[in-house]
């Protein structure tokens, strides 16, 4: 007994020692602290701004080294390394992208240490790769399964557009394609557009018979995620399945809506609408939901910082949080910041363009790739003066290349959120938001003294003379005018009303002043309607009210299209029921909702019937109905339908709701009563990893969550998206009192690491998947008593 209790008070004494025992990190400038809180967050405590930033990089890559080596291979465009040829196109496509700028003065485009902030960031990264590659053994379980190593991290890595949310050029490529096939008044009949009438007729000197080549495929090729196959496994992992030698896995999710852009909710309520006295703030970004998550929770402390929020793991800084002063929160903007411009060639040379009238000379790159299994490429990468080439028609002596914003220094995603991190008012908050190029976000503030503000970032160019909706010659006629500066973005402080709100949706000033600058595309706005019902109707919000908008579930679309049934007259028993079921919904989509689950389906059913019978089978994909037009066309049969409209709308109606509710039987059966929305056979999450389907036991089980019935979906506040195992939405969403940094609440989901292995992997997924949250401690003795762990670090040699 004596000797086994020796034992274990040796043990503790060693444990205790190895707590306390700073580590030895070579690149620290001198001692740092980290204390991981219960949640997984870790709150970096430094003494200079290099050692804060060298230990963000350390931690986020000690948490999500996977994560970070995708991002490394496909920002160098070195995916074909490790998965062969599948991928060449995709990092040819990377290459001719990259920003090949001067990087000092990008580097300090973000922050006037930005130089020194990013090379101690991506220091930390490769010291924390160099310890990780001391066991190679030990490294997280997906570089075992794929037999790669980690790769060091440059600051060229961190400017990297390739994961931006970058610009429309695919939705111009296909818009001109529809013209050229329907023309453009009709284009414009099927369109929902906005801030007046854009010019989409072609330019007699853009063939249009030729838009129908493959353009955009290395532009596309390297957007895209990496899709991982059965033989990229290690044998003795690989599942034994026929079918898996030729499954794909990738974090990729097919919508039954047409693909809408990325979108995201904020709002901030002055001090006098506020009930505790403070200004309020609420922001939620939705991107695609994957495991990892996008987003990275973090608390930056040091003598001249301290910030705490989510952002991109591979990125410093913090992008939406808040710091002592004030809060911040994003949403998109749309903004059209790319054109394709179509050129003539020279047939003698096609390495020549015409423009203004004279033959102008591409500059090239020649790049190596190397291929696994394969002997290196070489490929030469071709630019004009309007930027990359993205395509070659030699048969028709043509090019085509793209004039993207985003190839503009200081328009690396989020990266000028470091200035803002240090923002102590609204003026300078404003100031740090004239340097965030990239992308377009409605950015919102609340600081300490009660303000609130609204200003739209990100460039726009000026077109005088094109909408930028269609492809245009790049003969000299159709040049942008210069970029409107930031600040005459639209904007707001301390409005009136006391509060403001983005969705997404169309905020354009009317008679802006700046017409040639504004977008005609825009999401449907039924998330704005909601948010705006609610702050407009409590004169008094708190934080619990706060919380409930984020996350919720009623239906503005709903509203606009139920009120339809009164035109049907369903035959079927449970149809009719269906129907008695909606007449008397509340619109709310939760997940115990039997009226959310036959309203989903039924509204899938009038959008794939859409675009079934009203888009024209010659531009099916590359047209998609928005449900704001379906509600117009509702309303108003006859820009639809030629002759008896009102009858052949009814009988629209009749079939698709007919459908659904034959759908809902096959899927749910006939107890109409076991329609609820939120099931595992209907609306649900399960994070599926992207090797999960590729591997056996256990790892499968490892990799994956288990699945929890969801509400909501892509028109409702608490944006789920429109799949059944939800793809889209917030996977981060936090709140705030900028009276007390304590009371905010976070949540990412689902979990801080990116290692399988990790405790922290998915302890968060319950939590999420139920709309809670975490609280997001500020205060040192709030941190010091929620500790999970700590460690610290001393220079090494």
């Amino acid at each position: 007994m004596i000797r086994l209790f020796v034992s274990l008070l040796c043990l503790f004494i060693v444990n205790a020692l190895h707590a306390q025992s700073p580590l030895s990190i070579k690149g620290l400038l001198d001692k740092t602290e980290v204390i991981r809180d219960q949640w997984g967050v870790n709150h970096i405590y430094a003494k200079n701004t290099h050692d804060l930033f060298f230990t963000q990089g350390y931690c986020a890559a000690k948490d999500r080294l996977f994560q970070f080596e995708i991002w490394r291979r496909q920002a160098t465009g070195t995916a074909a390394e490790i998965f062969g040829k599948r991928e060449l196109k995709r990092d040819i496509g990377a290459r001719l992208f990259r920003f090949r700028g001067d990087m000092n003065k990008e580097l300090n485009h973000y922050h006037p240490e930005g130089k020194k902030i990013i090379e101690a960031f991506t220091d930390g990264i490769n010291a924390y790769i160099e310890e990780a590659l001391r066991t190679p053994d030990k490294l997280p379980i997906e570089f075992r399964l794929l037999k790669i190593l980690p790769g060091k991290w440059t600051p060229d890595l961190v400017i990297s557009r390739h994961q931006g949310i970058l610009g429309n050029a695919t939705e111009e490529l296909n818009i001109g394609r529809a013209v050229a096939k329907l023309g453009d008044k009709k284009v414009k009949e099927l369109m929902w557009l906005q801030n007046g009438d854009p010019i989409l007729q072609l330019d007699t000197a853009v063939n249009a018979a030729q838009l129908s080549q493959d353009i955009l495929e290395l532009y596309n090729a390297f957007r895209k995620d990496i899709v991982f196959e059965a033989a990229d496994i290690a044998a003795q992992a690989r599942v034994q399945d026929p079918a898996a030698e030729t499954r794909a896995m990738a974090f990729q999710y097919s919508q039954p809506f047409p693909d809408q852009p990325e979108g995201s909710n904020n709002w901030v309520v002055s001090a006098k609408r506020s009930a505790t006295g403070n200004a309020l703030l609420a922001s939620d970004p939705h991107r695609k939901i994957t495991i990892p998550s996008l987003r990275y929770v973090v608390h930056l402390s040091a003598p001249g910082w301290n910030v705490m929020g989510g952002g991109e793991p591979q990125i410093p800084g913090v992008a939406i949080g808040h710091n002592d002063s004030g809060a911040w929160g994003i949403t998109v903007h749309q903004t059209d910041a790319e054109d394709i411009y179509v050129y003539d060639l020279n047939p003698s040379d096609l390495k020549q363009y015409r423009h203004k009238g004279k033959w102008q000379t591409m500059s090239e790159e020649e790049e190596t790739f190397n291929v696994k299994g394969s002997s290196a490429v070489k490929t030469k990468l071709y630019y004009t003066l309007h930027g990359p080439v993205c395509f070659i028609d030699s048969v028709n002596a043509k090019a085509y290349a793209m004039r993207a914003a985003w190839l503009e220094p200081g328009a690396a995603p989020y990266l000028a959120s470091l200035r803002m991190n240090q923002a102590k008012d609204w003026t300078a908050f404003r100031e740090a938001c004239t340097y965030a190029h990239l992308p377009a976000l409605n950015m919102v503030w609340a600081d300490k003294k009660g303000n609130i503000g609204w200003q739209v970032v990100g460039l726009i160019p000026e077109r005088e003379n094109f909408s930028g909706l269609v492809p245009v010659p790049g003969d000299g006629r159709y040049e942008w005018a210069g970029y409107l500066p930031i600040k005459e973005r639209p904007n707001t402080y301390n409005p009136a009303k006391g509060y403001w709100a983005t969705a997404n949706e169309n905020l354009m000033p009317a008679g802006f002043s700046h017409p040639d600058a504004v977008g005609f595309t825009w999401p449907d706005a039924y998330r704005g309607k909601r948010i705006e019902e609610v702050l407009s109707a409590n004169a008094q919000m708190d934080l619990n009210k706060m919380q409930d908008l984020q996350v919720d579930y009623i239906s503005h679309a709903a509203k606009a299209i139920v009120p339809f049934l009164k035109f049907i007259s369903p035959k079927d028993p449970i149809a009719i029921k269906a129907k008695e079921i909606l007449l008397q919904w509340n619109f709310s989509m939760d997940k115990s909702s039997v009226g959310g689950g036959i309203f989903n389906k039924w509204e899938r059913e009038l959008m794939d019937e859409a675009n079934r019978s009203i888009i024209p089978s010659e531009v099916k994909g590359l047209l998609a109905v928005q449900t704001t037009k379906l509600v117009e066309w509702l309303h108003q049969p006859s820009l639809i339908y030629s002759a008896n409209a009102i009858e052949k709308r009814n009988e629209f109606l009749q079939r698709t709701f007919d459908a659904a509710v034959s759908k809902l039987q096959t899927q749910l059966g006939n107890d109409i009563s076991q329609w609820q929305y939120g099931q595992d056979k209907y609306k649900h999450i399960q994070f599926i990893h992207p090797l999960s389907g590729l591997v056996k036991s256990p790892w499968k089980e490892l990799l994956n969550t288990g699945s929890i019935a969801r509400g909501g979906y892509g028109h409702t506040v608490g944006a789920t998206g429109n799949m059944d195992n939800q793809g889209a939405g917030a996977s981060f969403r936090y709140f705030t009192n900028t009276g007390n940094w304590d009371e905010t609440k976070m949540i990412n989901s689902p979990g801080q690491s990116g290692d399988p292995e990790s405790p922290w992997y998915k302890n968060l997924f319950e939590m999420w998947a139920n709309d809670q949250y975490f609280p997001a401690y500020f205060s040192r003795d709030k941190i010091e008593a929620h500790a999970a762990e700590r460690w610290s670090a001393e220079p090494g040699k």
